[in-house]
C-alpha cells in the first residue's frame, strides 16, 4: 500500500534541502507520494526565503508524485499540520508526517511502513514515531509509550479522528482523572505547563494537544530503540527554538525491525525518558520558558 508522506515547510531552504535529501536516501521512496504544505510568509521580509523554499520544492523528483500546497497566508505550523493531516486522511487511511528540520535515517521509512502495517487494526496503538531521546539507558529494540509524539511520525485516520483541538477540555480531563503527574513524567518535564499556555494563547502547539488527546485515550505510540530521526532545527533558526545539542543523535547504519512485543507501556522506556528529562532539566526548563515567553504565531513550537 502506498503511504503518502506529508512535508511541512516554511522559510528554511537549507534545512528543507537536507530533509528532502535524507528522505530520498530511503529505499522504495519512488513508491510514495510526497505532499508538501508550504506556509505563507508572515512578513514581507519572509517572502524571499519562503519563495526560495517553494522554488526548491517545485523541482523535487524521485517520488511517485509530488503535490505542493502553497498557502497565500501565514497559517502557522499548528494550523498547517492540523489542516494538512486532516485533509490527507480524508483520502487515505494512514500517512507519515515530517517537518522541514528533520534529517532521516535511510531506514526511517521501512520502520514506519512496517509499524503502520503491523498495528493498522490495533485500536490500542495510535502512532509510530521515528525519534527517540539519546538516553543513557539501553532501550528495547521497540517499545511503546503512552501518548503521541511529533518528530517524524505516522498515524491512521482512526487515531487522528480522536484529536481534540480544545486544550481546555484536555487539561480538565487530565486534572479530573488525576493524570497530571504521569502526563509530566513524574514532574520531570512540564508538558502540562505547555498545555496551559496553549489554552492562554501564549503558544500555538498542535503537538501538545495531539499528545494529550492520545494520552487521555490510553493509547500508545511505538518507538524504535535507536533514533531514526535527527532534529537539526535546534539551532535558533526556528521562530521559537533555542540552540541545544541535548537532542542530538547518531543515526543507525543498519535497519531496525518492528518486532513482536507486548502492546503495553514500556517501563524501561518510561524510566529512560524520565532519566533524560531529569539529567537535562536545566536546559529543558529554559526551553519551556522560551516557549512560554514567546507569542507563537507560526512555525516552531
Amino acid at each position: 500500500m502506498s503511504i503518502p508522506i506529508l512535508l511541512f515547510v516554511y522559510n528554511r531552504l537549507e534545512h528543507t534541502r537536507r530533509t528532502v535529501e535524507s528522505l530520498l536516501a530511503n529505499q522504495e521512496i519512488s513508491q510514495h507520494e510526497l505532499i508538501v504544505f508550504s506556509d505563507g510568509p508572515k512578513t514581507v521580509v519572509d517572502s524571499s526565503s519562503v519563495n526560495q523554499v517553494r522554488d526548491f520544492i517545485s523541482k523535487i523528483k524521485g517520488f511517485q508524485s509530488v503535490t505542493v500546497y502553497r498557502s497565500k497566508t501565514n497559517k502557522g505550523l499548528s494550523r498547517s499540520v492540523i489542516d494538512g493531516v486532516t485533509e490527507v486522511l480524508k483520502r487515505f487511511d494512514r500517512c507519515i508526517v515530517i517537518e522541514d528540520d528533520l534529517v532521516l535515517s535511510p531506514h526511517f521509512l521501512s520502520f514506519m511502513r512496517d509499524g503502520l502495517s503491523k498495528y493498522a487494526a490495533d485500536s490500542r496503538v495510535a502512532s509510530i514515531h521515528g525519534y527517540v531521546y539519546p538516553a543513557d539507558s539501553v532501550l528495547p529494540t521497540n517499545f511503546f509509550m503512552k501518548g503521541a509524539d511529533c518528530w517524524g511520525w505516522g498515524t491512521w485516520k482512526r487515531a487522528w479522528d480522536l484529536f481534540e483541538p480544545d486544550g481546555s477540555k484536555l487539561l480538565e480531563q487530565l486534572k479530573k482523572r488525576g493524570l497530571i503527574n504521569e502526563f509530566d513524567f513524574g514532574g520531570s518535564y512540564a508538558y502540562s505547563e505547555l498545555l496551559k499556555k496553549q489554552i492562554e494563547g501564549k503558544v500555538d502547539s498542535w503537538a501538545i494537544r495531539w499528545h494529550a488527546s492520545i494520552f487521555l485515550q490510553g493509547m500508545l505510540t511505538l518507538y524504535p530503540g535507536r533514533s531514526l530521526v535527527h532534529n537539526i532545527g535546534n539551532d535558533r533558526s526556528g521562530t521559537n527554538s533555542g540552540k541545544y545539542n541535548i537532542f542530538d543523535v547518531s543515526l543507525p547504519k543498519s535497519p531496525l525491525s518492528v518486532t513482536d512485543i507486548e502492546v503495553e507501556p514500556s517501563e524501561a522506556g518510561y524510566k529512560a525518558f524520565v532519566e533524560f528529562f531529569t539529567q537535562n532539566k536545566q536546559t529543558l526548563s529554559a526551553k519551556v520558558i522560551r516557549i512560554i515567553s514567546s507569542l507563537v504565531n507560526h512555525e516552531k513550537e
